[in-house]
C-alpha cells in the first residue's frame, strides 16, 4: 500500500512538471522552450517504457554447494555447515537497466526464513551471476521457492520487478562425530549383561540379506552370481546373523531437562543421539531408537542403511516438545521396550529423575545406560552423588557437554 502511493506521488509531480514544460513552451515559445519540451518528451518516454523492460520475464537456474567445497550439494549436509547459493540469471529485452537487484528466500521447516539480497549489473547479453553465503544452518529441512529480480531507470524514480520460480529443497542432518570403538557402551552388550548375545553373534542363518563385496576365501556357493554378472565385479551374498547385539536409544525430549540455552542443550543431546546411532549402524548392530515427545516414536532395532536413513530422518525434524518428565514418558512408552535390550538413555535430567528412569528400565529387564548431556553448574556435589548410586549398581554412566567429547568419553571405558 505504502508502495502504490509513493508511485502515485511520483507520478503526480511528473505530471505537474510537463504541464508546467507545456505552459512555457505555449505561451513563451522560442528555441529553449521547445528543446527543454522536447527533452522532457524523450525522458517521459523513457519511464514508459520502463514497464516493458524485461524483467517481469527475467528467468534463471540456481546452483549450491557447501560453502569450501567444489561439489554440488545433493541432498543433505550436517547441522552447522553453510551453503553457498550461485543465481544465474538472465533478463530478455533490450531496455537499458543499470543494476538488477536479487531477492532470495530460504524457508525452514518450522517456518523461520532467511533473506538474501544481492545485486549485479547485467552485461550485454543482458545476464549475470549473484553468489551469497548462508549463515551456519540448524538441522532441519530447507526450501527455495521464487526469487524476485528488480530493476530502476536511470533516474531511481520508478521499480520493475519479476519472479522466476527455482524450487529446491535440502537438509540439514544432526551433526556427528565419529566414534572408533564403544569402550563404555560395548561394556553394556557383552559384559556381565548380555554374554549369550556376544558368543553368538558371530553366527549367520540361511537368509540373504542383501550383497557385499567379495573377501578373499569366500566359498563359491556364496557368491552371488547375478550381482557379479551385473556389476563385472565378484559380489558375495551377505546373510543375516542369529543374534545381533540390540541397542536402543531413548532420546528425552522434555524441554524441562534442558534448562538454558535450551537450543545448544537439546541439539547437543540430538547430536549425541545420532553419533551414538550411525557408528552402531556402521557397525552393523541392530540398533533403535525410541524418542519420547508429543508424539512417541519407537523405531525398532534394525541394522541396514534403510534404519539410519529413517532414524536421521526423524532426528532432522525432532523437537523439545514432551509434555512430561522422562520417567513418565517412559512410563507411556512401555509396550515398545524389549527385556534383554541394551537401553542407552540420553537426557539432560540429573538427580531423582534419572535415577528413577534408570531404576525403571532395569525392572523393565533392559540394560541401562545413562549419557546426560550438559551438566548443572552449581550442583557438583549432588551430580555426583546420584552419579556414584547409580555406578554402584552397575549402570554405566556418562557426562557430554560438548560433542566433540563424547568420543573420548566413550573410548576411555569408563563414566565420566
Amino acid at each position: 500500500m505504502a508502495k502504490e502511493k509513493s508511485e502515485k506521488k511520483r507520478w503526480a509531480v511528473i505530471v505537474l512538471i510537463y504541464a508546467a514544460a507545456l505552459c512555457y513552451f505555449l505561451f513563451q515559445g522560442g528555441k529553449t522552450a521547445f528543446m527543454l519540451f522536447m527533452i522532457l518528451n524523450v525522458l517521459l518516454l523513457y519511464l514508459l517504457l520502463g514497464r516493458w523492460s524485461g524483467i517481469g520475464r527475467a528467468f534463471g537456474n540456481r546452483s549450491y554447494r557447501q560453502q569450501g567445497s567444489s561439489v554440488l550439494v545433493e541432498q543433505s549436509l550436517t547441522a552447522g555447515s553453510s551453503v553457498e547459493v550461485q543465481l544465474s540469471i538472465k533478463v530478455p529485452g533490450v531496455y537499458p537497466i543499470p543494476y538488477v537487484l536479487v531477492r532470495d528466500r530460504i524457508y525452514r521447516h518450522n517456518g523461520q526464513t532467511l533473506d538474501f539480497e544481492a545485486s549485479f549489473v547485467p552485461n550485454w547479453k543482458r545476464s549475470g551471476e549473484v553468489v551469497y553465503s548462508t549463515p551456519p544452518l540448524q538441522r532441519g529441512e530447507y526450501r527455495f521457492q521464487t526469487t524476485q529480480c528488480l530493476a530502476h531507470d536511470v533516474f531511481g524514480l520508478f521499480e520493475h520487478s519479476g519472479r522466476f520460480g527455482s524450487e529446491a529443497s535440502f537438509s540439514v542432518l544432526p551433526q556427528t562425530v565419529p566414534l572408533r570403538q564403544w569402550h563404555g557402551v560395548q561394556r553394556g552388550i557383552r559384559g556381565p549383561y548380555s554374554h549369550a548375545i556376544a558368543s553368538r553373534s558371530s553366527k549367520e542363518t540361511t537368509q540373504i540379506n542383501g550383497v557385499r563385496e567379495y573377501l578373499y576365501g569366500d566359498k563359491l556357493s556364496r557368491i552371488h552370481w547375478n550381482a557379479t554378472a551385473k556389476t563385472g565385479d565378484w559380489k558375495s551374498k551377505a546373510f543375516e546373523r542369529e543374534s545381533l547385539p540390540r541397542t536402543v536409544i531413548i532420546l528425552d525430549r522434555y524441554a524441562g531437562d534442558y534448562p538454558a540455552p535450551l537450543d545448544d542443550r537439546f541439539e547437543l543431546a540430538v547430536s549425541v543421539a545420532a553419533s551414538l546411532l550411525d557408528n552402531g549402524l556402521k557397525g552393523d548392530t541392530a540398533m533403535g531408537l525410541l524418542s519420547v515427545g508429543a508424539q512417541m516414536t519407537m523405531l525398532q532395532p534394525k541394522s541396514g542403511i534403510d534404519q539410519r536413513n529413517a532414524i536421521m530422518k526423524h532426528l532432522t525434524f525432532v523437537e523439545a516438545d514432551a509434555g512430561h518428565t522422562i520417567y513418565k514418558s517412559l512410563l507411556k512408552g512401555e509396550s515398545y521396550l524389549e527385556p534383554g535390550t541394551f537401553a542407552v538413555l540420553i537426557t539432560g535430567a540429573n538427580g531423582n529423575d534419572a535415577i528413577r528412569a534408570m531404576e525403571w528400565l532395569f525392572r523393565k529387564g533392559l540394560t541401562p545406560c545413562l549419557l546426560q548431556v550438559g551438566k548443572a553448574v552449581g550442583y557438583i556435589r549432588q551430580d555426583e552423588s546420584w552419579r556414584q548410586l547409580l555406578r554402584s549398581r552397575g549402570w554405566p554412566v556418562f557426562a557430554v557437554q560438548q560433542l566433540q567429547e563424547l568420543p573420548t568419553v566413550l573410548e576411555g571405558g569408563s563414566g565420566a
